[in-house]
């Protein structure tokens, strides 16, 4: 799939940013990325992708969480899909395979992905929030 969106990628694990990224950009898209939910929020405001991936356990327990209630309080961010990335399901058993709107309300992103999480399956959910969007 060829696109010319671009998207911010948060996470503190250097390999799924690199592997991410790599493959991101051979669809076409032009790729911001960093380790840490305070630079994400800089380049954020900076850049306005047209969507972001984050992390949800980075400097903090609850970073990810805190970054997608920044974004989504942003006009631009309330405008483009937000995805939490989690790995919580191999320490807690816990898959967040679907989620109530009252979850969705409090969780303030537009999708969650398990880890290891496929660059389809991201793609995915950025294309169902764009063609929801238009309906």
């Amino acid at each position: 799939m060829q696109t010319n969106r671009s998207i911010l990628l948060v996470d503190d694990d250097c390999d799924i940013i690199a592997q991410l990224k790599a493959l991101l950009e051979l669809d076409g898209f032009k790729v911001y990325s960093t380790d840490n939910s305070k630079e994400a929020l800089e380049i954020f405001n900076r850049e306005k992708p047209d969507a972001v991936a984050t992390d949800l356990m980075m400097e903090e327990m609850d970073s990810g969480f805190t970054l997608t209630y920044q974004i989504k309080k942003t006009e631009h961010g309330r405008k483009i899909p937000v995805v939490l990335m989690t790995a919580a399901a191999h320490a807690t058993g816990y898959r967040f395979e679907t989620y109530t709107a009252e979850e969705k309300e409090w969780l303030k992103c537009d999708a969650i992905l398990n880890k290891p999480i496929s660059v389809e399956d991201l793609e995915k959910k950025i294309n169902e929030f764009y063609q929801t969007e238009k309906v």
